[in-house]
């Protein structure tokens, strides 16, 4: 069920649900929406003194999340001239059509071919599939570069996967021996996705986020949190 709540002036839309679970529960998503959860035994006036008791830190969420959506970048339009961005670097795009869909690149333009120019989807499906190929090749290569530092840990080189990922640059999974990168990495710079990619491989020693995980973090990668802060300057991932 949708309810309503105003804050400090502001509406605020939020989801409630009831389940059995030991306290209430207060979740904040990017589509600017609260979720609650609370058990049955849980007055609706108690959750709404809860949600007020919160109303800094939910009106500090919703405004980071305001100001992620106002310089969010337009949706593509895959037309000539238009800037895709591949590993820090600005490309411009040229379309033309021709008798097979085709994408290269000399790393200045992306040169789209497409049989038919006007058609949107296939221009947009012709482009994400060479971007996922070429991110692909980009970090299964950097993942070669770092892992001579963690062979010598008995660490076996993993399988390399890409997903969109809403709300991460990556993610490990040591007894599966995966590491997975999001798909929004391909815009960062190199030395951003050799960051996350050092501290992905660092959770096959810690797979937490503990101080140990850090100190070992700053042997393999020194400068790991200068490379993180150029990453969050473009988005609100984390690892």
């Amino acid at each position: 069920m949708i309810r309503e709540i105003t804050l400090n002036g502001r509406l605020v839309k939020y989801e409630l649900e009831r389940k059995k679970v030991k306290n209430i529960n207060l979740r904040i998503k990017p589509n600017r929406m609260l979720y609650i959860s609370a058990n049955d035994s849980v007055s609706d006036q108690y959750i709404t003194e809860f949600i007020i008791s919160k109303t800094d830190f939910i009106l500090k969420a919703l405004e980071h999340y305001d100001e992620l959506a106002r310089y969010a970048p337009k949706p593509k339009e895959y037309v000539d001239g238009e800037t895709i961005v591949m590993f820090g670097h600005s490309l411009r795009l040229k379309v033309s059509e021709g008798k097979k869909n085709t994408v290269t690149s000399d790393y200045s333009y992306i040169y789209l071919t497409v049989k038919d120019r006007t058609d949107y989807e296939l221009k947009k499906k012709t482009v994400e599939k060479w971007i996922k190929k070429e991110f692909v090749n980009k970090v299964t290569e950097i993942c070669k570069s770092v892992y001579p530092i963690f062979e010598k840990y008995n660490i076996e080189f993993p399988e390399i996967r890409v997903r969109n990922m809403v709300s991460r640059w990556g993610s490990c999974q040591p007894k599966r021996k995966i590491i997975t990168f999001s798909m929004p990495l391909h815009e960062a710079p190199i030395g951003c996705i050799e960051y996350v990619a050092v501290h992905e491989f660092t959770h096959f020693l810690h797979p937490n986020h503990s101080k140990a995980f850090y100190q070992q973090l700053e042997v393999f990668m020194p400068d790991w949190k200068q490379r993180k802060a150029i990453l969050e300057k473009t988005n609100s991932f984390s690892e």
